[in-house]
């Protein structure tokens, strides 16, 4: 769907569908007040019968009398005058676009950025609009056939502005926040593909294509051949019991100048994990394909750079491989050494997608970064600790972690920081290796991450913990594309 400003009067709008906001208590907005004089009152009747409430997403759908320019229009609840929260927007979107996926049009006007949100901007607002509503139109079809789901006849979202000189501004925030969804919608189709389909030779093709729709992207795939050859023991450890052979994909978007020093994502490519020998409980195993959520939100920020030609350097580098039963898999109890050098005893095969980073991580220092961040759906012990809300964020450099969680309040996309303390490292002491694969029980999230600190002491390195942020489970269950938005934002800052 295209995001566009409009200008011109609101008695003179010729529209399938025109979308006005309106307010619980206090005075309405002013384009509502002159729609609704012209248009005998219309609106001040509803209200008053309670047909419309102006609670925070309450829509009621009016037809407009035959003739007019304007066919319908879509009333729109954002509380009360002057208190609308930034939640009180959003649900007000989304409940819009769900009354619009049922009507038989292409394009609407919308007002709604008349409305004044609480300490936020009109670039906010048209972020919001942009986001909210291709989330919600967000369909995965790529493998349904008779249930697939009726396909949106929307086309174009027309946003209304009355001064012709926020046209530009308005229409460039579109813009970006276009490219944010095209990011997202990436991300969440990769996660949402079966392990069986989306394969780490999947990821690799994915990411050649992506490479050829964009001259600013230079893509690098190396086999397992190449990965021996670089002493990746660690990560090739883990495809052993796969037979699908692993790939080390790398994304390049050189929009800076040759001298600055890239920003390197790292994502974790899991495609499927049933954790090996030490196999996971049957029950909710299916949604181990998500495992590779960190690995399809890079890219997604590859593709968002990539569209937008953003003036910066980004790599994006995704260890990809699945993690299986075999004979040849992994047992606890094995050592392995990796590309660092560092030997690692194995003491749970389930504990692999910090197997499969180290390796990344120590190559991603090829590059002479200036920041490394890695995504990784990492540890269900960050799911107990924060929930499906927050991401888990740690790190070895306080400025970079700020900056992160700053983007992240700025998306709406949040993280908090947990502590990287010296205390929990001796959990991961080994009387056979370097170092354990696991820490115990307490501190999982944290553990796991001291385990990642020992292979990024080079370079600012953060750590985003997204196994409670990265897909829904139950009846809404799909992927949710997190944390491409907060990165997007991280990157757009810096530019």
């Amino acid at each position: 769907m295209q995001f566009v400003s409009k200008t011109g009067q609101i008695d003179k709008l010729s529209t399938p569908c025109l979308i006005l906001p309106v307010f619980s208590k206090g005075k309405q907005a002013e384009l509502t007040d002159l729609f609704d004089e012209l248009h005998g009152k219309q609106i001040t009747t509803v209200l008053k019968q309670g047909d419309a409430t102006g609670k925070p997403g309450n829509t009621l759908l009016l037809q407009m009398p035959a003739g007019s320019k304007t066919k319908r229009v879509l009333l729109v609840g954002f509380g009360e005058q002057g208190k609308t929260t930034a939640d009180d927007f959003n649900k007000a979107i989304a409940a819009s676009i769900n009354t619009l996926k049922s009507l038989p049009i292409k394009a609407v006007c919308s007002a709604l950025l008349a409305v004044e949100v609480h300490e936020k901007d009109t670039d906010w607002k048209v972020r919001q609009l942009v986001l909210k509503s291709r989330e919600m139109l967000y369909q995965y079809t790529e493998t349904l056939t008779t249930s697939a789901p009726d396909s949106h006849t929307l086309e174009t979202y027309q946003l209304l502005v009355m001064a012709e000189s926020t046209t530009k501004t308005i229409n460039k925030a579109a813009a970006t926040a276009s490219s944010i969804a095209n990011g997202i919608d990436s991300a969440k189709k990769l996660a949402d593909l079966p392990g069986n389909i989306c394969t780490p030779s999947y990821l690799a093709d994915t990411a050649k294509a992506l490479g050829k729709q964009h001259s600013a992207l230079k893509v690098t795939v190396l086999d397992e051949a190449k990965m021996e050859k670089l002493g990746m023991g660690s990560l090739l450890s883990v495809s052993r019991g796969s037979r699908q052979p692993a790939k080390l994909i790398t994304m390049e978007h050189n929009g800076g100048p040759k001298s600055q020093k890239p920003i390197v994502i790292v994502g974790k490519g899991l495609t499927f994990d049933a954790g090996g020998i030490s196999i996971k409980p049957s029950s909710g195993m299916d949604e181990m394909k998500y495992d590779m959520c960190g690995g399809a939100s890079v890219f997604g920020v590859m593709q968002m750079c990539a569209e937008l030609n953003l003036p910066i350097n980004v790599v994006g580098v995704v260890p990809s491989s699945e993690n299986l039963p075999d004979g040849d898999a992994n047992k606890p109890g094995d050592i392995v050494t990796s590309m660092a050098g560092l030997t690692i005893e194995i003491l749970n095969t389930d504990a692999e997608g910090r197997l499969i980073l180290c390796d990344a991580l120590t190559y991603a220092a090829k590059f002479k970064p200036d920041v490394v961040i890695d995504v990784a759906t990492l540890t269900g012990a960050c799911v107990v600790a924060l929930g499906k809300h927050a991401t888990g964020l740690l790190g070895n450099n306080d400025e970079l972690a700020n900056e992160l969680l700053g983007a992240g309040i700025k998306a709406g996309d949040k993280a908090w920081q947990l502590p990287l303390w010296d205390e929990y490292k001796p959990q991961l002491k080994s009387n056979f290796a370097d170092l354990a694969n696991i820490g115990g029980p307490a501190g999982g999230t944290i553990t796991a991450a001291c385990f990642l600190s020992r292979f990024t002491e080079d370079y600012k390195w953060a750590h985003l913990d997204i196994a409670g942020t990265a897909w829904k489970s139950g009846t809404d269950k799909g992927a949710t594309g997190r944390p491409v938005h907060m990165l997007s934002q991280f990157i757009l800052d810096r530019c």
